[in-house]
């Protein structure tokens, strides 16, 4: 089998996929000897491993150790080799591979229609955005750029007496996001609106949270071989990466309720946004479990800093 020839047959490989464990370790071993890249809800190739291990073993993703001790049958073991392999061969980010990822703590289907779950803003709504929001007076949310609908599902979550508004610009994007709405049985509270960043919704949302495209120009040239599977529209953000994050510190003053909080994720374009706007007053987020570029400014602040972020 062709796509098994990094890890060489699966009858070579056996002795070696004897647990679960055992399957982490010998994969991992062969990932960094492959120079995969990570990154896509797994830090390193132990994580990445696991997750592919686990998943083709059919275990849950918190496997405890006696659970990953277990002998793999041989069928097992054929699925995890088959899946390593894959990993190497087509350097699909893994969660491509499975077709799932977990983002607060929730299980999302995934493809290569949307990015793979990732951001760090789940740190923030796991925390209900405290201490700049006070979670029991959030009635309405807007997510924009919503790809699979990770954030407005799990704002749905954080907030539950609250609607959320999810915008997307990709009609195949938000067909992965319906059908992550319906999973999680949310239907009457979560709506998707196809168009650009607003898409004809009405606000005042008491938040409006979104990670768009942030990626600029000299870095999508550079993107390792993994990100190429996702879908540029979700990533490239013109030559500093702000094309998008301008345009919604701009327009989401007149859309937040009195009160109101913008998140907004620029990622690895924090320096380039910072360098435009001096005067403006960010609060760069520090996340526990890693992660920056995030920002969170109130309406007031919005309101008081318009004319610099107009030029």
């Amino acid at each position: 089998m062709a796509q098994a020839q990094p890890l060489g047959t699966f009858e070579d490989a056996a002795a070696a996929l004897a647990t679960p464990a055992d399957a982490i370790r010998w994969g991992a071993a062969r990932f960094a000897a492959a120079g995969l890249h990570y990154g896509h809800g797994t830090a390193d190739a132990i994580d990445d491993a696991a997750a592919l291990v686990l998943f083709a073993a059919g275990l849950p993703v918190d496997a405890d150790d006696e659970m990953v001790a277990r002998p793999l049958n041989a069928v097992q073991q054929r699925a995890v080799h088959d899946l390593l392999a894959r990993r190497i061969s087509e350097r699909l980010p893994s969660a491509y591979l499975t077709g799932e990822s977990w983002f607060c703590g929730l299980r999302f289907a995934v493809d290569a229609r949307v990015l793979v779950p990732r951001s760090p803003i789940a740190e923030l709504i796991e925390r209900g955005f405290a201490p700049w929001l006070d979670p029991d007076r959030v009635r309405r949310v807007a997510d924009l750029c919503t790809g699979s609908g990770c954030i407005a599902i799990a704002c749905a979550y954080a907030f539950p007496n609250a609607t959320v508004d999810a915008t997307e610009l990709s009609a195949d994007a938000l067909e992965v996001a319906a059908s992550n709405v319906v999973a999680h049985a949310l239907d009457a509270r979560v709506a998707l609106h196809r168009g650009d960043l607003w898409a004809g919704c009405a606000g005042p949302w008491d938040l409006i949270v979104t990670n768009p495209p942030y990626v600029d120009a000299a870095e999508m040239a550079a993107l390792p071989d993994e990100h190429r599977h996702e879908p540029a529209l979700a990533l490239a953000a013109g030559a500093d990466g702000l094309d998008f994050a301008t345009r919604i510190l701009r327009e989401s003053a007149a859309r937040l309720a009195p009160g109101g909080l913008l998140c907004l994720e620029v990622g690895g374009s924090w320096p380039a946004l910072e360098a435009r706007f001096p005067t403006v007053p960010f609060t760069w987020v520090e996340f526990e479990r890693g992660g920056d570029g995030v920002l969170v400014i109130t309406r007031d602040e919005l309101v008081a800093h318009a004319a610099a972020l107009a030029r």
